[in-house]
């Protein structure tokens, strides 16, 4: 039986969000959905078979993108960025995280209560609500989606906390234009039941060769953050959340990730990674 928080939140989107056709105007925002409530691996097999292809074990060397250079166009070149950084993209399941989080008191009660009663039910957009609950870092495994030419449409990323096993994220990472815009952005859809949450980041360089994913705020079809539910018809919304991620290098050659989350302009959650190569 559906939760009945489950189905409050989709008619809520469903009544506050627009229609939109998946398949035709609007099929930038066609992403994996989960077919249970419980977000399980099924998707990611579910997600290849969509587009013709077949599924392998997770890759030990895959990236969350096969070559940074599919960002390229106009304001953005992958040639500018420190090779730490294109490794950790290309080759995101050789790399090792340890993972520092910090809420403001302002928003820490609410984030509880999606964390507790919606989160880790579901296996999905766990957010760690203390700094303990990353004390031990967190593993990850990568496995590309490939169509039936064998070509990479996405790759699956899967991170669980290393103490518990809980998995906080199970997400499709690609890169996908939007309407109208020069260049593509990193596309991040988080399949939930019957719909998924998704974000589209704009990719810059930064001194120093640093990588900077902005989900700024914007208009409906531009860089953000986008609900989808799915039924017999489809609906999305455009979310008050947006995100900034700067990986970059620091003076002592280790590679880091700032990631700040906002809701509407107020930072609710700041997230900070120390990443090592495994190899």
């Amino acid at each position: 039986m559906p939760h009945v928080l489950d189905l409050a939140s989709r008619s809520f989107w469903q009544v506050t969000g627009r229609r939109v056709d998946l398949d035709g105007d609007q099929q930038w925002l066609d992403a994996p959905v989960s077919s249970s409530a419980r977000v399980s691996t099924a998707w990611i097999e579910a997600e290849a078979a969509r587009h013709g292809g077949t599924l392998g074990a997770p890759d030990p060397d895959a990236g969350l993108l096969p070559s940074m250079s599919v960002l390229d166009g106009p304001g953005f070149a992958a040639e500018h960025l420190h090779p730490l950084v294109r490794d950790f993209y290309e080759h995101t399941a050789s790399w090792r995280m340890d993972v520092w989080s910090g809420w403001s008191p302002l928003f820490w009660p609410l984030g509880e209560v999606v964390a507790r009663w919606w989160g880790r039910r579901v296996e999905q957009l766990a957010l760690p609500m203390r700094p303990l609950d990353v004390a031990h870092g967190m593993d990850s495994d990568v496995t590309p989606v490939r169509d039936h030419d064998g070509v990479q449409v996405a790759s699956a990323w899967t991170r669980t906390l290393r103490e518990s096993g809980r998995t906080v994220f199970s997400g499709a990472y690609s890169a996908r234009r939007l309407p109208g815009a020069t260049r593509p952005s990193v596309h991040v859809a988080f399949p939930l039941e019957s719909g998924n949450l998704q974000v589209f980041l704009r990719p810059s360089v930064t001194a120093g060769g640093g990588l900077l994913l902005e989900s700024p705020r914007g208009g409906f079809g531009e860089d953000g953050a986008y609900v989808v539910v799915r039924g017999a018809r489809a609906h999305a919304a455009r979310v008050p959340l947006h995100e900034t991620f700067h990986v970059h290098v620091d003076p002592h050659g280790v590679l880091r990730t700032d990631h700040e989350l906002r809701v509407w302009g107020a930072s609710a959650l700041r997230l900070h990674y120390r990443l090592e190569r495994a190899s």
